[in-house]
């Protein structure tokens, strides 16, 4: 096939022509180069620029519980209580006449703390008193004219059978001495009778004194000389109804409410470290009396009882304290550190959580146990004391720079 030479020709490009055409051609392309090769620079510049900026982050300290030494499964806060304390009031109302005690003063099982007004209950004790000795007297009485009817009527039966008397006076003698022996039955009944009212009426100046129901210590005074006692509300309010409160120290223990998720590391029995508010410092033993076998709806709380294991003065009713219930040596969850939930994420079935280290963070795998109150226990992978990322953000890369917005 022979070729087109004139074809050919035609095609071919004459540069000489025009060579300032082709000129311009040729760097206008090279413009174009230029700016794109500088565009793609000043992205790279700003992808660098974002991808080694800080990141803000929020961190949290993993911590260890303060109990973690001696084994802390749970920390639930309550008051000291005293299960014995009573309100004193009189069994009877009546205007006080004396008080004998003191707020802060220790009084004794019976010991009287106050004596109200007897002028009236006396006047009706001696009533009750003159009653008696009468009652006694028509006894004694009766009694003489028994022993005498008695006598007649041996006389008159011995007579009968002699044939000096008639039958007839032998059945009035025997008529009089049953008479006087009912008689006699019903003034030893109204003597009793009447030693009753006298004990009731000693019993009531008695009441009179208002003693300590128990051995413990006044914690409120609450009345004077001269107001109105009553066992009941009574007066519009003018009327008190104690004159002092007193409590058992001898009964003093923790009360604390756990929540009902985590009352499975509670029982009978378990040692707990307790701390009270006002002494920080101090530790105090003790123990689990029992788990009060009712839960609090409302609150979704169990409530537990706990006994100090020796008793000291400076512990007080309704103080504040702290208790961390301990686990037997040997638990693998025992004392472990504690991780904030909103610190982990799940990738696939490995836990992670970003640690910051110098101003970096680090991805590192964590293996967790149970969830408390303040998080997830850390099983493996954090010993405490890490700071970690709270609510990571999703730009977050392992090695990237973080700055810290907060705690």
């Amino acid at each position: 096939m022979s070729l087109d030479k004139a074809a050919l020709e035609s095609l071919r490009l004459d540069r000489d022509s025009d060579p300032k055409r082709y000129q311009e051609s040729g760097t206008g392309r090279r413009r174009w180069l230029i700016v794109a090769v500088v565009a793609v620079v000043i992205a790279a510049l700003i992808a660098w620029r974002i991808l080694s900026s800080a990141v803000p982050v929020r961190t949290a300290v993993v911590e260890t519980p303060a109990g973690a030494s001696d084994g802390a499964v749970l920390n639930a806060s309550g008051y000291v209580v005293a299960r014995r304390l009573a309100t004193v009031s009189s069994k009877v109302t009546g205007r006080i006449d004396e008080v004998l005690f003191e707020e802060g003063a220790s009084v004794q099982h019976g010991q009287v703390l106050a004596r109200l007004d007897p002028s009236t209950t006396r006047a009706q004790y001696d009533v009750e008193s003159l009653g008696l000795a009468a009652a006694r007297s028509s006894l004694g009485e009766i009694e003489v004219r028994l022993a005498d009817a008695r006598r007649t009527l041996a006389r008159n039966t011995s007579l009968v059978a002699s044939k000096l008397v008639s039958q007839s006076v032998l059945d009035t003698s025997a008529a009089e001495v049953a008479a006087l022996e009912a008689r006699l039955g019903a003034a030893r009944a109204e003597v009793r009778v009447s030693q009753g009212r006298v004990a009731l009426a000693q019993q009531g100046m008695d009441d009179l004194a208002i003693r300590a129901p128990f051995s413990g210590v006044v914690i409120s005074k609450d009345a004077l000389p001269g107001e109105t006692v009553s066992p009941m509300s009574a007066g519009g309010g003018f009327t008190r109804t104690g004159i002092a409160t007193i409590v058992d120290m001898e009964s003093r223990e923790i009360e604390v409410d756990v929540n009902e998720a985590y009352i499975n590391r509670v029982r009978d029995g378990q040692t707990v470290a307790a701390v009270l508010d006002a002494y920080p410092d101090w530790t105090i033993p003790g123990h689990v009396i029992s788990i009060v076998p009712t839960a609090d709806r409302q609150k979704a709380t169990v409530r537990v009882r706990i006994a100090f294991d020796q008793l000291d003065p400076r512990i007080l009713p309704d103080m504040g304290i702290k208790v961390r219930f301990l686990e037997a040596p040997g638990n693998a969850a025992a004392g472990r550190p504690t991780i904030p939930a909103n610190a982990v994420a799940r990738e696939g079935a490995t836990t992670v959580t970003w640690v910051v280290r110098d101003g970096k963070v680090e991805k590192r795998a964590v293996e967790l146990g149970e969830e408390n109150a303040n998080g997830y226990l850390v099983l493996k992978g954090l010993e405490g004391g890490e700071s970690v990322v709270i609510d990571p953000p999703r730009r977050l890369r392992d090695g990237a720079a973080v700055e810290l917005e907060g705690t």
